[in-house]
C-alpha cells in the first residue's frame, strides 16, 4: 500500500475496508489479463473506493472501462477465495522476484530493513497473487458488483517521487450497495462542477504559469478583489479586538530559523538556502586614515515558512511590560512551503500563499480569555460569510510516538497543562469538540476548525495555537509587576487560513456566485439597445461613485445574450435598461439565481445595494 494514500488500517470486522481492499487485488488481476507483461505498484483501499497503480505494456484508457469492468465482474461472480500465506524474510523476496515485480521487490525490502520484519504476508485469489497485509473478505463473491465503479485513469509516480518512474494509476469507487454508489457518485460530479480549479478559470480568479513555477498562483483582477474583500473584512475586526498591524520581510538569516525551531521540524517543507557574500566590520575606523576594516561572510538567507519568527522580533524590538499585554500583532503575510510536487492542487496546497496571521502575546493568566476572544472573533466571520457546517478539533501531541522528540518540543509538563487549558476553553464555552492525538504543532497544542464542504470533503480552514516554547528559546521578556522578568505565551491564530485556501473553499461553498459584497464584479448593466446606453452608463458612474464595482455590458450584444453572459459569469445583480426605465428613471433588476425581475428608482436601488454592501448582506 501505498503510505501517502492509505486510509487508516481497519478494524476485521469493517466489511467495507475489506471490499475496497479486495477489489484493489481484482482489478490488479483484470489489469494482467488485459496486458499481460504489465507490472504492480501499489494498491490500497481509500476513503471512497480503491487505486492500483501499473507500469502497462500497453496504455489503459477510460474507453477501455467497459471491458475492464465487465473482467472485474466475472471474476467476482466466480467466487475465487483470499489465501494468505507468511513468508520468511529471505523467502519473501525471492517470492516477489520470481513474480517479475521488481517495484514490489524494493518496496518489500525496505519494509524488512526499516521494521526488522523476519517475514512478509502474500495473499492469494486465483491466479492472482500479492504481497499484502490485508484484510480481504473471504471470496470474490462478497464483492457487490453492483457497488463499484471505475472512476478514472491518472498518473502518478512510483511512491510519490517525480524522480522516480510514471505509473498509471486506476482509481474506483466502491461501497456495499449500488444506491450509496450512486449517491457517491451524483455527490462527486457536484464537486467537479464546483471545482475551484474549474470556477477559478471560468470566473478570471487565477492562474497557474509554468514561467512563474508550480504552486505559485497569479491572482487575476477578480481574485485580487476577492482577496482584498476578505483582508478589509479581517482587518476590520481586527482593528475592533485591538489588534495592531505590522509588516514584516519575506526572508530572513537562517540562523533565524535554527533559533525558533523551524529548521529542525520543517526544514523538508522549506526553500533551500540562499547563500549570500555580505561585508561585515571587523574592526573600529583606524584614525590614521579613517578606513573601516571589513571582511567578506557568507550568509545564508531562507525565504519565510512562517510569519511568527518576524513577529517575535518585532515583540522583541522594544522593552516590554506587563501593562503591554496582552499585545496583539496581526498581518496578512506572504510565506513560502516547498511542498512535494505531488501535493501542489490548485489554490488548495501550494507553495507561496499570503496568511491571515496574528500572533497575542500575553501571560499565563490572560491565556483563556484571549482564546475565547479568538473564538468569537470566528463565529463573526462565520456569520458574515455563511459558514455553519464545521467541527471543533483539539489537536494535541503523541507522548507515545516514537518520532515524538523529532516532532514535538520534549516537555511533558507544559504540554499537560497547556492542552487541560485548552479543553477548559471550550468546555466554558459549550463548545463540542473531538480530539486529535498527534495533531499539534510541534511548539504546543492548538484547536482546529474543520470545514465540511458542501461535497462532503472536510477542510482545515481555520486555527488557533498555544505556543509555550518558541519565546523562551527566542529569549522573549516582559518586566512583570513584581519588577522581575518573565516569558510570554504566544498565541497564534489565523482565522481565515491563508488567502489562497479560504478562497479555493469559498469558490467551492457558494459555486463561484459570491454574495454581493465579495463578488468581482457586484453590478453589470444590460442595456435592450445602444440608443439607451447613456442612461446606463450614468448608473454606473453613481455606483461607481459609491465605491460599487458596475460595468457595462457590452453593447453590441443582444439583451438574451447578455442575461446568458452576465449569469455565466454569475454576476449577482443584473440591472436592464430599456425604454420604460429611461422615461421612469427607474432600473430592472434581475438578480443572479432568480428568474423574477423587480423594477425601482434607480436611486432606490443604489441606496439599497451600498447598505447591503457595507453590511455585508448575502442580498440586496
Amino acid at each position: 500500500m501505498d503510505p501517502k494514500e492509505e486510509v487508516e488500517p481497519s478494524p476485521e470486522g469493517d466489511e467495507l475496508y475489506k471490499i475496497r481492499h479486495s477489489l484493489a487485488h481484482v482489478l490488479a488481476q483484470a489489469v494482467l489479463d488485459m496486458r499481460p507483461g504489465s507490472t504492480l505498484g501499489f494498491g490500497p483501499p481509500i476513503s471512497d473506493g480503491f487505486y492500483y497503480d501499473f507500469v502497462l505494456t500497453s496504455p489503459i484508457t477510460e474507453e477501455d472501462f467497459p471491458e475492464l469492468t465487465r473482467r472485474i465482474k466475472k471474476i467476482c461472480k466466480q467466487g475465487q477465495k483470499f489465501y494468505r500465506e507468511d513468508l520468511d524474510a529471505e523467502e519473501a523476496l525471492k517470492r516477489i522476484e520470481e513474480m517479475g515485480e521488481p517495484y514490489k521487490r524494493e518496496y518489500g525490502a525496505e519494509l524488512i530493513e526499516k521494521n526488522s520484519l523476519s517475514s512478509l504476508s502474500f495473499y492469494r485469489n486465483g491466479p492472482f497473487l500479492d504481497m499484502c497485509q490485508g484484510p480481504h473478505v473471504e471470496t470474490t463473491k462478497e464483492i457487490p458488483r453492483d457497488g463499484f465503479k471505475l472512476r478514472s485513469v491518472a498518473g502518478a509516480y512510483w511512491r510519490g517521487d517525480s524522480k522516480n518512474i510514471m505509473m498509471t494509476r486506476i482509481y474506483g469507487w466502491a461501497f456495499e450497495t449500488a444506491a450509496e454508489l450512486e449517491s457517491h457518485v451524483r455527490a462527486f460530479e457536484e464537486a467537479q462542477a464546483r471545482d475551484h480549479k474549474k470556477l477559478g478559470r471560468e470566473l478570471g480568479i487565477y492562474a497557474i504559469d509554468h514561467d512563474i513555477g508550480k504552486g505559485l498562483p497569479l491572482w487575476l483582477p477578480n481574485g485580487t478583489i476577492v482577496r482584498d474583500e476578505l483582508e478589509r473584512l479581517a482587518k476590520e475586526l481586527e482593528f475592533k479586538a485591538g489588534y495592531q498591524r505590522v509588516t514584516t520581510p519575506h526572508l530572513a538569516k537562517e540562523s533565524l530559523y535554527h533559533t525558533t525551531g523551524h529548521l529542525p521540524y520543517y526544514e523538508e517543507d522549506m526553500y533551500p538556502p540562499m547563500e549570500l557574500m555580505e561585508s561585515t566590520e571587523v574592526s573600529e575606523i583606524d584614525d590614521t586614515d579613517g578606513i573601516r576594516q571589513t571582511e567578506q561572510v557568507k550568509e545564508a538567507y531562507r525565504l519565510r515558512p512562517m510569519n511568527c519568527p518576524h513577529h517575535h522580533k518585532v515583540f522583541d524590538a522594544e522593552p516590554r511590560s506587563y501593562r503591554d499585554l496582552p499585545l496583539r500583532l496581526a498581518e496578512y503575510g506572504q510565506v513560502y512551503r516547498f511542498e512535494d510536487s505531488g501535493a501542489v492542487s490548485g489554490l488548495l496546497r501550494v507553495r507561496g500563499m499570503c496568511m491571515n496571521d496574528a500572533h497575542i502575546y500575553c501571560t499565563r493568566d490572560q491565556i483563556k480569555e484571549e482564546f475565547k476572544a479568538v473564538m468569537a472573533m470566528y463565529q463573526e466571520a462565520y456569520d458574515i460569510l455563511g459558514l455553519d457546517n464545521f467541527q471543533i478539533r483539539l489537536s494535541k501531541w503523541d507522548p507515545e510516538d516514537p518520532k515524538g522528540k523529532e516532532k514535538y518540543v520534549d516537555d511533558p509538563e507544559n504540554w499537560a497543562t497547556s492542552e487541560e487549558m485548552l479543553e477548559e476553553v471550550l468546555v466554558e464555552l459549550g463548545i463540542d469538540f473531538r480530539t486529535g492525538i498527534g495533531e499539534a504543532a510541534f511548539y504546543g497544542p492548538k484547536i482546529d476548525i474543520q470545514f465540511v464542504t458542501v461535497t462532503g470533503r472536510e477542510e482545515s480552514v481555520s486555527t488557533v495555537q498555544l505556543d509555550f516554547a518558541v519565546p523562551d528559546r527566542m529569549g522573549l521578556k516582559y518586566t512583570g509587576s513584581d519588577g522581575k522578568e518573565h516569558v510570554p505565551y504566544c498565541i497564534h491564530r489565523a482565522p481565515f487560513s491563508t488567502h489562497e485556501r479560504m478562497v479555493a473553499f469559498l469558490i467551492e461553498h457558494y459555486n463561484g456566485a459570491f454574495p454581493t459584497w465579495l463578488a468581482p464584479v457586484q453590478v453589470q448593466i444590460l442595456t435592450v439597445s445602444e440608443q439607451f446606453d447613456e442612461y446606463g452608463k450614468e448608473i454606473v458612474a453613481e455606483l461607481r461613485q459609491n465605491f460599487v464595482r458596475a460595468e457595462m455590458a457590452p453593447s453590441n450584444d443582444t439583451l438574451p445574450k447578455k442575461i446568458r453572459s452576465g449569469t455565466t459569469k454569475k454576476i449577482p445583480n443584473l440591472l436592464i435598461v430599456g425604454e420604460r426605465e429611461v422615461a421612469d428613471g427607474t432600473v430592472t433588476l434581475r438578480r443572479y439565481g432568480q428568474n423574477k425581475q423587480e423594477t425601482m428608482a434607480s436611486g432606490l436601488f443604489v441606496e439599497r445595494l451600498v447598505d447591503a454592501i457595507q453590511r455585508r448582506s448575502a442580498t440586496v
